[in-house]
């Protein structure tokens, strides 16, 4: 189904191309709005007979629409949202009174101000029962399960909302009532028209446009959105014709008059978002020249409709060579941008007998695949990332990373960033009030002080912020250990725990476990309770005293108490030993530089202790997670990261071992002598709550001015 027309170009072109490759071609079947060049999509899918393809007009549908369009004056959006209010109401009344109706706004906001402006009316007109479809029981039942306050508002008249801010829980409420005909109206955004089958017999756009952060400005909404909301209208096997009304722009009017009747052609827009596809291919080794990579285009639907449309890409001149000179054009951009990311390896020097158009990937270009990064983040972090950079620094430095630079950011919430600002230590440029890394800083913030959000809005924007940020710190730790700063690492690891606990990296360790709070503290510490470790290293006496403490809070329930223990048995208490080996590397005979040295072999053996859990116990994370733990060697002196290792899941027991081999700037830091001990540490961070970091110290013994006698 080709919702992501750039995540199924790529997907539909590694297939065809595995199965031409394999000679056994893969079966293919695609699903989408009516097109106006379905033969192209038909050949690229590999259709082969015509009978095989059907394309319908959009006025084919199992139930016939009918559709209204109104415009509407003012050059300001939201005055002219204003303004739809009482034709929306009217439209609902006038032509469907007693059937389903949904009202396709742009926003959650606008979801709100819309349904509360409905239930004005209702107020005005004295009949507040109008829509209601439920008994007084079937009310109360059903708002027993709601959380949202506007949501709970808006149902005792009939109206709903529903937004990709909503919980889950009330998701599956408004659904399966709408569904069930107990609710009348739905005003939704248009996610809903890609999401849930939901038809109606009536559907209300009002308003196609939406505010886009980027620009700071409205801009209109994509037609295909436009027309799979309309298509919403009507219900087989219920109505005999759906309607739908369309509320825009005055100036509008005339363009969605004509295009809603008439297919579009399907472009790609894969040339905007090569860098990711391409570098995924190169560490794969699926392109390992620069004419593979070219090569690789010519399987997509891009290079397809290069031929059919070249001005729709800025091609003015359609000759096939004209056409190459733009493939390997923005190929070579591509690589340039990559090679300045430090992602790919720079040409070889062919006057040293290498290859100029030979790709090779680095230890970036590996880690954007891995952890689908952003080229420009992976550069970005390697050359911000400082030996001695701070918790706050970093902080920072994560919440500019391209992954955030889509965080919806509306109109006039710079305002809210601001009032914001005031309740979290850390400030932010007021010149910058309106960016996206600057919000996703104080969402951050506000996560770890526990602060409330402005809006509701801001609550989803702050799970969103969440999800990515999980695998952009682990690709922090990874950049960072590349780089070999051991105390950057150590504080990218301690700031992921601060995101899974809400906590800051300062706060009592003891107030990352669920219903502790500040009152509390002191009570547990004259009970010899100070730190987490306490807590995971329990003794029964421990136990025993923290069950005191806990019930002198009137405040907590005794359920509430239970998962305060819980949490507790839960704690990772993990024995750690260690075994070192020792070799000997003899010099290379190809390098003459090479004299040789000595390889270690650190062995780290791992046994939980604890019980032991499918996932931690994070109240403040919002979704489930296993604990995931890193192995580090490092050398305090010099701040040098040795060697780094993941282990994603500790059961019971586990082993690691890590390969390092001698350093001569610690024996050159230290001034050491023949049988002095060279001092390295070993760190076992767990990757889920803060303050239970592991340290442990082993010495390597020097014997000699040569690295190879050590």
């Amino acid at each position: 189904m080709l919702r992501s027309l750039v995540g199924s170009e790529m997907c539909i072109r590694d297939r065809r191309y595995i199965g031409w490759h394999q000679g056994s071609p893969i079966r293919l079947v695609g699903l989408s709005t009516a097109v106006a060049n379905p033969g192209d999509l038909g050949a690229w899918l590999g259709v082969e007979k015509r009978w095989a393809m059907f394309n319908f007009e959009p006025s084919v549908r199992p139930v016939p629409m009918r559709v209204h369009i109104a415009g509407y004056p003012g050059r300001h959006y939201c005055p002219r949202m204003a303004t739809m209010n009482k034709p929306t109401y009217n439209a609902i009344v006038e032509k469907s009174p007693t059937k389903p109706v949904i009202v396709f706004v742009s926003s959650r906001r606008q979801t709100r101000l819309t349904a509360l402006a409905l239930i004005n009316f209702l107020v005005l007109e004295g009949n507040t029962a109008k829509f209601v479809r439920m008994s007084v029981e079937e009310l109360e039942e059903t708002l027993v399960n709601v959380e949202d306050p506007h949501l709970k508002h808006c149902i005792q008249f009939g109206i709903a909302i529903h937004h990709a801010g909503l919980c889950e829980g009330d998701k599956a409420v408004v659904e399966n009532a709408f569904r069930t005909g107990r609710l009348q109206i739905l005003v939704a955004t248009s996610t809903l028209a890609w999401g849930v089958n939901f038809p109606a017999h009536l559907v209300i756009v009002k308003g196609t446009e939406y505010y886009d952060g980027k620009s700071k400005s409205y801009v209109d909404m994509p037609i295909t959105d436009v027309l799979q909301m309309i298509g919403r209208a009507g219900r087989p096997q219920f109505d005999t014709e759906g309607i739908a009304q369309l509320l825009c722009h005055e100036p509008k009017k005339g363009f969605y008059r004509k295009f809603l009747y008439d297919p579009f052609p399907v472009e790609s827009m894969l040339n905007k978002q090569l860098h990711v596809h391409i570098n995924a291919e190169i560490v794969s080794g699926s392109i390992s020249t620069r004419q593979d990579a070219v090569d690789y285009l010519t399987w997509t639907f891009l290079f397809r409709r290069l031929v059919k449309n070249p001005t729709y890409y800025g091609v003015t001149d359609p000759s096939p060579k004209a056409l190459t000179v733009y493939l390997s054009g923005i190929v070579s951009q591509v690589l340039r941008d990559l090679e300045e990311a430090k992602c790919i390896e720079p040409p070889e020097d062919p006057a040293d007998g290498g290859d100029p158009n030979i790709l090779t990937f680095t230890v970036l270009g590996k880690l954007c695949s891995y952890y689908y990064l952003s080229h420009l983040t992976a550069g970005f972090f390697d050359s911000k990332i400082e030996a001695n950079s701070s918790h706050e620094e970093l902080l920072r430095l994560m919440c500019d990373a391209q992954e955030f630079a889509d965080l919806p950011v509306r109109h006039n919430e710079d305002k809210l960033n601001m009032d914001l600002a005031r309740k979290v230590p850390l400030g932010i440029d007021a010149r910058n009030a309106d960016s996206a890394h600057v919000k996703a800083f104080l969402m951050f913030q506000a996560h770890f002080e526990r602060a409330p959000l402005p809006i509701s809005d801001y609550y989803t924007d702050q799970r969103s912020a969440m999800d990515n940020s999980v695998r952009v710190l682990q690709s922090m730790v990874d950049i960072a250990g590349n780089s070999g700063h051991l105390y950057a690492t150590l504080r990218s690891m301690e700031l992921l725990q601060c995101i899974i606990q809400g906590r800051w990296w300062y706060d009592n360790s003891l107030l990352q476990m669920p219903h502790i709070t500040e009152k509390l503290l002191p009570l547990l510490a004259a009970e010899g309770i100070e730190h987490i470790a306490h807590l995971a290293n329990a003794t029964r006496h421990t136990t025993a005293s923290l069950e005191k403490v806990l019930k002198t809070d009137e405040g907590l329930t005794p359920a509430q108490r239970s998962e305060v223990m819980y949490a507790a048995r839960r704690l990772p208490l993990i024995d750690v030993q260690l075994s070192l080996a020792s070799k000997k590397v003899e010099p290379d005979s190809d390098d003459e530089d090479d004299e040789g040295g000595v390889c270690y072999e650190l062995t780290v053996d791992l046994v939980r202790l604890s019980e032991t859990g499918k996932y931690i116990v994070a109240p403040q994370f919002a979704k489930q997670k296993d604990e995931q733990y890193w192995i580090v060697v490092g050398h305090e002196a010099t701040g040098e990261l040795v060697a780094m290792k993941r282990l994603n899941r500790l059961w019971k027991r586990s082993s690691v071992t890590l390969k390092f081999e001698w350093d001569d700037e610690w024996i050159e830091d230290a001034g050491l002598r023949a049988g002095d001990a060279i001092e390295l540490q070993v760190y076992v961070v767990c990757d889920s709550f803060i303050g239970l970091n592991q340290q442990y110290g082993f010495c390597l013994l020097y014997t000699s001015p040569s690295p190879r006698d050590s």
